[in-house]
């Protein structure tokens, strides 16, 4: 369970730097196929969370794959179902950011508790996000 989670946890932070890059240049096919491919990240974090549940893993564990999934799921619920503009409503916007650094984190945890050597390349994957993050606001 753990190299699937490590790997998804890559996918993840590399398919959300794309998704800034390619809004920053305005290609939305580029767009659209990074975020399709977040969303189907629910498919192998879910087959973590099932796998970690019949192994017994500890509770700050099950906790984490459980908010990562919450962002999942609020994401696509958002963006493809209720197709709501959040990004544009302030309050809401907020809340997406907070939940969306919340399963960052929980993601970089518990890589680092799995594999240290690991957590250092996801977290090299969050910093790259971050840097595409300011990439897309700036000028």
């Amino acid at each position: 369970m753990d190299i699937i989670f490590i790997i998804t946890s890559i996918i993840f932070n590399i398919s959300v730097s794309i998704v800034y890059v390619a809004s920053k240049i305005n290609n939305m096919e580029l767009l659209q196929v990074a975020g399709f491919i977040v969303i189907l990240l629910i498919i192998p974090f879910a087959i973590t969370l099932i796998g970690y549940l019949k192994e017994n893993e500890e509770k700050k564990i099950i906790i984490s794959l459980v908010i990562i999934l919450f962002y999942l799921f609020l994401e696509f619920l958002l963006d493809y179902i209720l197709l709501i503009p959040f990004r544009e409503i302030l309050g809401l916007h907020i809340l997406y950011i907070i939940v969306f650094y919340a399963a960052e984190f929980c993601i970089i945890g518990v890589t680092f508790d799995k594999n240290k050597k690991m957590g250092i390349v996801v977290l090299i994957t969050f910093g790259i996000l971050i840097g595409c993050l300011i990439f897309m606001y700036l000028g």
